[in-house]
């Protein structure tokens, strides 16, 4: 099928700041539609203006102002009889940053049937009130969709299916105010649809206009919960079975929220934020020994793992392959309060045996950029603040909302660490011209070998690995070919109390001709995985890929 896209923006008296806003988005070449919310004259004179100007523009208007869930259901209507297929929601006022356009666009061609929903990153400029009340609204959805990872329900940065969403639209009478945003989600989970995130910083301008009203529209966002409470009710049985339906399915490891980089995650954060390392690290036992407790799929995966690897203890799951995976996810744990002590500022480098750290100041000196494959063995955040200190520029290719979120956290232990994280959901042209010019200007390109993509799943190829073929992504040779520079292998783990560093220098560059292409990129495959087991059987309590990595990815039962 083919698929089609537009913009969708309410306009309510955002005369200050909506030509900008049009602007930036007709630059990517996609209609705009805009919907007047019964504005002032001022405004729709701008408004006018801005469509004569901007081909790409559609402009439609309400006679008078009826809200926000109005104006987006007319643009809904309109831009599905225009024969668009998605429309991604951006707000008037100037709170997005459309910089993020094309993650959120790459994530819905991805999976077209998603409501690709926006995860807000604030700055302090968003005001106390609303963040507390946007916290309660977030708790009731994840109550009324049974779900504890319940999309953000109020950010107005989205991208619709539009049959999908018109299909709740034309069935139920929506709510036509700011309610209308936290409704339409609800009922679009309640139909099914899978809900995708993007983490995306969001902005409360000075001078910006917000139509939120905060006590009728907290009136009727309360009134709202108390319907769809009601909704909820009857709706249990057949949101449970799903619920588990869908989990039993999960095959992929981007299918697995990665407990770790959640809940672990937040609650190990505070308590070294607020107690120092020492206290948090006490805490590292009993909540690892919950998430092995309660984590059966990981268990197993780790408890297969390591008796692959020759490190369970005995060659059945028996007892000492069970105390071998706790041991397994306990290092996890540690690992995680080891990203953090590295970010917050802890001084690793009398801990740290590197002895190929001339490589690494001759890459820095060369300012000709480089690519380094990784891998999760062991703690790669930790290098990324080696490489940082030696004036090297990185920037971390990452498949998934969850890097962003725990980068979220880094932040605030440390705001000048520095870090890029580059999201994608496949890499494409736009992702090679983008890593390109970073390699251009001296800066690294770091990018882990062992996790297939979450879609393209035709972009993998079977390699041996620990006794058995398990499936790696061609995405990290085929990217390095492109970026014609030098490539090396990555290794960084914990022993003991030390940390063993391995910068192996794997490529001057890849090289793919087109007469032997697919026997080349498994040739650099096989080397590259050749060098990950050797490592796995030296450390195999620090591989940190907690689900079945020997299953091939169109095996994940996707919806």
């Amino acid at each position: 099928m083919n698929f089609r896209y537009c913009f969708l923006i309410p306009v309510f008296n955002h005369w200050k700041s909506i030509r900008a806003t049009v602007e930036s988005l007709s630059a990517r070449g996609l209609d705009v539609y805009l919907i007047d919310d019964g504005s002032d004259a001022q405004t729709q004179a701008v408004l006018k203006r801005v469509a004569e100007d901007f081909p790409s523009a559609r402009l439609f208007r309400l006679p008078e102002n009826r809200g926000k869930g109005a104006a987006l259901m007319l643009g809904m209507r309109e831009a599905a009889r225009a024969g668009f297929t998605h429309a991604l929601q951006v707000d008037a006022d100037g709170q997005h940053d459309l910089d993020d356009v094309p993650r959120f666009l790459a994530l819905s061609k991805a999976d077209p049937a998603a409501l690709v929903c926006g995860r807000p990153v604030y700055d302090e400029s968003i005001p106390r009130k609303r963040l507390y009340g946007r916290r309660v609204t977030h708790f009731w959805v994840g109550v009324e969709t049974l779900s504890f990872h319940a999309p953000d329900s109020m950010c107005g940065f989205r991208v619709y299916p539009l049959a999908r969403a018109l299909r709740v639209v034309d069935r139920v009478r929506l709510p036509e105010r700011m309610n209308f945003d936290v409704e339409i989600l609800v009922r679009m989970l309640w139909d099914g649809v899978p809900a995708r995130e993007v983490s995306t910083r969001v902005v409360y301008p000075p001078d910006g206009i917000s139509h939120f009203d905060l006590i009728r529209d907290n009136l009727r966002i309360s009134w709202t919960h108390v319907r769809l409470f009601a909704g909820m009710l009857p709706r249990i049985p057949p949101l449970l079975f799903r619920k588990f339906s869908t989990r039993r399915r999960a095959r992929h490891w981007s299918d697995f929220a990665e407990r770790g980089c959640g809940i672990g995650t937040s609650f190990f954060f505070a308590m070294y934020r607020f107690f120092g390392e020492r206290t948090a690290r006490l805490f590292v036992y009993p909540l690892v020994a919950y998430f092995f407790v309660t984590g059966r799929q990981a268990r197993e995966a780790s408890m297969a793992f390591l008796r692959r690897a020759g490190a369970s203890g005995q060659g059945r799951a028996g007892p000492p392959a069970l105390w071998a995976s706790f041991r397994h996810m306990l290092s996890f744990g540690h690992a995680l309060m080891d990203r953090l002590a590295a970010w917050a500022g802890e001084d690793f480098e009398g801990r740290i045996d590197f002895s190929d750290h001339a490589e690494l100041a001759r890459i820095a000196a060369s300012k000709t950029g480089a690519v380094w494959i990784a891998s999760h063995l062991g703690n790669i955040e930790l290098m990324r603040a080696v490489a940082l200190n030696e004036g090297v520029a990185v920037n971390a290719v990452v498949y998934t909302d969850h890097a962003p979120r725990f980068n979220t956290m880094l932040e605030r232990a440390n705001a000048g660490f520095g870090l890029r994280l580059v999201q994608v959901s496949r890499i494409g042209p736009e992702t090679a011209i983008l890593l390109k010019e970073k390699i251009d200007r001296g800066e690294l390109v770091v990018i882990v070998g062992d996790r297939t993509p979450p879609f393209d799943s035709d972009r993998v190829l079977p390699i041996k690995f620990l006794g058995d073929e398990a499936f790696f992504a061609q995405g990290p040779f085929i990217l390095s070919s492109l970026m014609a520079c030098p490539v090396y292998l990555f290794f960084c783990f914990r022993q003991g109390e030390r940390f063993s560093v391995h910068l192996e220098r794997f490529a001057d560059k890849i090289e793919l001709p087109r007469s032997c292409r697919r026997a080349r990129i498994e040739s650099y495959m096989r080397r590259y995985v050749e060098r990950l087991e050797y490592y796995c059987r030296m450390a195999p309590m620090e591989w940190f890929n907690f689900y079945d990595f020997w299953r091939r990815p169109d095996e994940n039962g996707k919806d």
